[in-house]
């Protein structure tokens, strides 16, 4: 058996890791346009922080442990071309320039995805930089030494950590996002609050609701205009969000209408013999039952390790995801899973939510932190939904918890009598988690008053 695997990140290592040894006589060929694999995005603004100061932490494999395996790996080769009715691919090596030509029996797809870039003017100056693989950070490393501004363009995760990590570095930055508050996406607006202000307290400008019109310069950025003003900077970096990278397949098996390649629960594209992982295609997300563009790390290597187990035939099934996801921004932590309210109410889903603070340990303790959960249900079914929590104690393993909750369907009023253990060093005898179930109950009971 033949097997071609395009891309080797997340999804892509997990899946040839996993297939060498299911499939010792398969002939596994890998092409990775870059000279590097299974690079860790999420650790890149600790990298460029200077938090993480050996690179090569930030890899957990490399071409040569795969090749040990019996991979062969072809570095810096990026695919031109699928024939998918005769099974060919043509590939370019980056470096001799040469045409590579080969065929399969089974295709794996785990070509990830790429930053988006707006077309707005100016945006090739010299110092309007992308943050995603490895060279990029490399190149955020050595432009930010000279730059006094720093500005960054979209206020997500990536975003946000770089501005924690340049206002830690000692340049003035600014954060300019279309969306009037940062983290939308994953938090609602007073988990949201709590970030902004720890930023305002540090001096960095937050520009938020302004859209980037143009980047003015001679050959580098000097500054960027919005449609409310303008900021003199010398460096910019874009973080926007991420657009599947699946050109390559365009028009040859379903796509969401953003490019993203759908799967089934096997992860078999509508192609029999094509199978994708990773941020190039959809999930199941479990709180809407639908097709969703996820791009996070978690979920590729699950589905990556799914890919080389139902290669040849179906045998395990993707549980689908809630989109779990967490942040450290100084001394807070926070994390979220599932819907909340915003995104709720983008999608015209009618939530009920039920919202705590309290200390996390008792009081009698040297230190207790306040813990703010937040937890969404549907009102008819009660079953959990979403959640979010925010604290300077490190309660974000709760958030897994409820993950957990979301994906086995468990309602808000069961989760008040779920077990969990009390030791004063980490939490109070009836745990956060079970005061949310207990307070919906409450307020159904007023509500039936």
């Amino acid at each position: 058996m033949k097997i071609a695997v395009i891309g080797s990140t997340h999804a892509g290592t997990a899946a040839v890791t996993n297939m060498a040894n299911m499939y010792p006589e398969a002939n596994i060929t890998v092409y990775e346009k870059n000279d590097n694999v299974s690079f860790l995005s999420c650790g890149l603004a600790l990298y460029v922080g200077g938090v993480v100061e050996d690179p090569q932490g930030l890899f957990y494999s490399s071409p040569e442990q795969l090749r040990n395996l019996g991979i062969t790996m072809k570095m810096q080769h990026a695919v031109q071309e699928i024939d998918t009715a005769c099974k060919q691919i043509k590939a370019l090596n980056l470096v001799t320039g040469e045409e590579v030509n080969d065929s399969y029996d089974k295709l794996v797809m785990a070509t990830g995805s790429w930053p988006i870039i707006p077309p707005i003017d100016g945006i090739k100056l010299d110092n309007v930089l992308l943050a995603k693989n490895f060279n990029q950070a490399n190149t955020i490393i050595e432009k930010s030494r000279d730059a006094k501004h720093v500005t960054i363009v979209g206020a997500g995760y990536i975003g946000v950590e770089l501005v924690e990590a340049f206002q830690q570095a000692g340049k003035k930055v600014t954060l300019i996002d279309g969306v009037d508050r940062i983290l939308n996406k994953y938090l609602d607006q007073e988990f949201t609050d709590q970030v902004e202000q720890e930023f305002i307290d540090r001096g960095v400008e937050l520009r938020l609701g302004e859209t980037v019109t143009r980047f003015e310069g001679e050959t580098s950025v000097e500054s960027v205009v919005t449609n409310k003003g303008h900021v003199e900077t010398d460096m910019v970096i874009m973080c926007v969000g991420f657009r599947p990278n699946t050109e390559l397949l365009k028009g040859k098996v379903d796509m969401l209408p953003n490019g993203a390649i759908t799967v089934d629960d096997y992860m078999r594209t509508s192609d029999p013999d094509i199978l994708a992982a990773g941020d190039c295609c959809a999930v199941k997300y479990n709180p809407t039952g639908q097709a969703a563009y996820i791009p996070l790390a978690t979920n590729a290597v699950r589905m990556g390790t799914l890919v080389a187990r139902n290669l040849v035939e179906p045998v395990m099934k993707n549980v689908g995801t809630q989109g779990t996801s967490g942040l450290h921004i100084y001394d807070l932590n926070m994390a979220s899973t599932g819907l909340t309210e915003t995104s709720a109410r983008a999608m015209d889903i009618h939530v009920k939510s039920i919202t705590i603070s309290e200390k996390h340990r008792p009081e009698f303790m040297p230190t207790a932190e306040n813990v703010l959960l937040k937890v969404s249900y549907l009102p008819e079914s009660r079953k959990i939904i979403g959640a979010q929590v925010l604290s300077k104690a490190d309660v974000t393993q709760s958030i897994n918890t409820l993950s957990v909750c979301i994906q086995t369907g468990m309602t808000i009023d069961e989760l008040a009598f779920v077990d969990f253990f009390f030791q004063p060093h980490f939490n109070q005898p009836w745990n956060f988690l079970n005061k949310a179930g207990l307070a919906a109950a409450d307020t159904r009971k007023l509500e039936l008053v």
